[in-house]
């Protein structure tokens, strides 16, 4: 089986204005990277269809998603908070977004690819259940995770987070889930300067420090995400895809190299191959620096197709 690369035009037209780091190059940088590893002719591909109200209000309240609809504008930019701002495409570009992990855990769980990637944007794991923040809207793996757990049946998913932000949405909406299993690190302190205080039994963060280098990762997941992974033993994993905390990223500051991703990615497939058949659905969150989230997204798609 193949891994599918999901991703949508739409998803380029989200634009929080001049300068912005969450900006649509993200995603062109990933896709010229991709073609010229040659990693294109190994992928199957496909659009990201748009997420119905029905699969987004498993996760927020129906208020908050007619918020968000209505906040929308026609043209120029608004913004919800400081960092987080509407355009006229943003909010097809969330729609394609949380579709995109729709799409890939149906995917997955029909058995047509073994895992797959979502190259979208906005990203999600900092959207809570009824507040978007962070560059976040709708929290796509939340979505994505909760659409396997009520329309595939599942009873145990995890989710893995890389990224150099704390997934703050992500453990607002699963916290005391015991259907979820959330294994995360994040530099600390660090925006959104949450996940240490007195988190949930199923929410196992480890916070590093400023500087944190490979063995500081490496030793976090080895020694708290793999034995708590196996433990649980779930059904499907889904990774919030962070390349941020990479040592060419300037908007954190800790070390990690393209060898380290693969190696994380390596850590989830052997996983994900004892429990859970090894489905797996990695969504896109944050990476700024264009030349090493290409390179991070293009070792992480290549270990997760065996390449």
């Amino acid at each position: 089986m193949t891994t599918a690369f999901i991703t949508h035009r739409d998803c380029w037209l989200h634009d929080m204005g001049a300068h912005h780091p969450e900006c649509p190059e993200r995603l062109s940088a990933i896709s010229d990277r991709l073609i010229a590893a040659g990693l294109d002719m190994y992928l199957s591909f496909y659009d990201a269809p748009l997420a119905t109200l029905e699969q987004i209000e498993r996760v927020h309240p129906p208020e908050y998603v007619r918020g968000i609809a209505e906040s929308a504008p026609q043209s120029g930019i608004v913004h919800l908070d400081p960092d987080t701002a509407m355009s006229a495409g943003t909010l097809q570009a969330a729609l394609r977004s949380a579709g995109a992990g729709i799409l890939a855990t149906d995917l997955v769980m029909n058995g047509e690819v073994e895992n797959a990637f979502c190259s979208v944007r906005p990203p999600g794991h900092h959207a809570e259940r009824a507040k978007a923040m962070g560059f976040c809207f709708f929290n796509n793996i939340a979505i994505a995770a909760t659409h396997a757990l009520e329309v595939h049946g599942l009873e145990r998913v995890a989710v893995v987070d890389f990224d150099v932000h704390h997934g703050n949405g992500t453990e607002d909406i699963f916290s005391d889930d015991p259907r979820v299993l959330m294994v995360s690190t994040f530099q600390h302190p660090f925006y959104p300067y949450s996940g240490t205080d007195a988190p949930a039994a199923n929410m196992i963060n480890v916070p590093v420090p400023a500087g944190t280098r490979s063995e500081g990762f490496r030793d976090a997941v080895t020694k708290a995400w793999l034995p708590a992974l196996r433990q649980f033993a779930p059904e499907a994993i889904f990774i919030s895809a962070g390349f941020d905390a990479h040592y060419e990223d300037d908007m954190a500051s800790l070390g990690l190299v393209e060898a380290d991703y693969a190696w994380v990615t390596q850590q989830i497939k052997a996983v994900a191959a004892e429990s859970a058949q090894d489905r797996i659905v990695s969504m896109l969150e944050g990476g700024y620096a264009l030349s090493a989230l290409a390179r991070s997204v293009t070792t992480h798609v290549k270990i997760l197709a065996d390449l």
